[in-house]
């Protein structure tokens, strides 16, 4: 059993927020769990070609971008999922972090 709290974890700064790592690939179980923050007003284009994500916001708002172009809002209680080694953007709102498990 793992059991981790969020002062125990390892936080890494990306650039335009901060990733806290719960669970990564060491752990062995096959899949991964962050809680990641990312900096209100900041736009980051992201394509993860070794892994599939989903994230749900738990904080802020924001929009994700498809690659063709198509903006999905993105506000607590909403989760949006990679599963296509999608490459977007993830927008944050000017006026607040965005927050996503």
């Amino acid at each position: 059993m793992i059991v981790r709290k969020l002062e125990e974890v390892t936080c890494v700064d990306w650039g335009n927020g901060l990733s806290r790592r719960f669970l990564t690939q060491a752990d062995g179980v096959g899949y991964t769990v962050t809680d990641t923050i990312v900096r209100a007003g900041t736009k980051s284009r992201l394509e993860y070609r070794n892994h599939l994500e989903s994230c749900y916001c738990i904080e802020g708002s924001g929009e994700v971008i498809d690659s063709d172009g198509v903006s999905h809002p993105i506000t607590p209680s909403t989760v949006y999922a990679l599963d296509r080694h999608d490459a977007h953007w993830l927008v944050a709102s000017p006026h607040e972090d965005l927050r996503l498990v």
